[in-house]
């Protein structure tokens, strides 16, 4: 299935909050950087819930037909990083997510509104 990189995006996002990640923030990065354009960036509350936040993604991107092509930090790190070209997934645990800063780094780049369970946005 092809998707479009914002629909890529928010169907990363979804799968992360079908895993209960925290703080699920997509930045459009199209203009500031070349080598994607959207970067989707969560937390888990820990190794196993980072991994198991990973999995639920790498999962339903999967049924979808979509690989990544490049996976970051998987076993032995606070973060990982599933690269599917055009959106970049980052899940952290919060004190790697503070030390990195990405938010912060990147602060010019749009937030795109973020669906969560409960039917609220998550970018507030």
């Amino acid at each position: 299935m092809e998707l479009e990189p914002r629909e890529m995006a928010l169907r990363i996002a979804e799968a992360a909050d079908d895993r209960r990640a925290l703080e699920i923030e997509i930045l459009d990065m199209r203009g500031l950087m070349t080598i994607c354009d959207y970067f989707v960036i969560c937390s888990g509350r820990s190794r196993l819930h980072v991994d198991a936040i990973a999995e639920e993604v790498e999962d339903q991107m999967s049924k979808l037909g979509i690989e990544p092509r490049h996976v970051e930090g998987i076993p032995d790190s606070s973060w990982v990083i599933l690269d599917y070209t055009d959106v970049v997934l980052h899940v952290f645990e919060p004190d790697a997510r503070g030390f990195y800063n990405l938010e912060g780094l990147w602060h010019d780049a749009a937030r795109v509104e973020v669906p969560t369970r409960e039917g609220t946005s998550a970018t507030g």
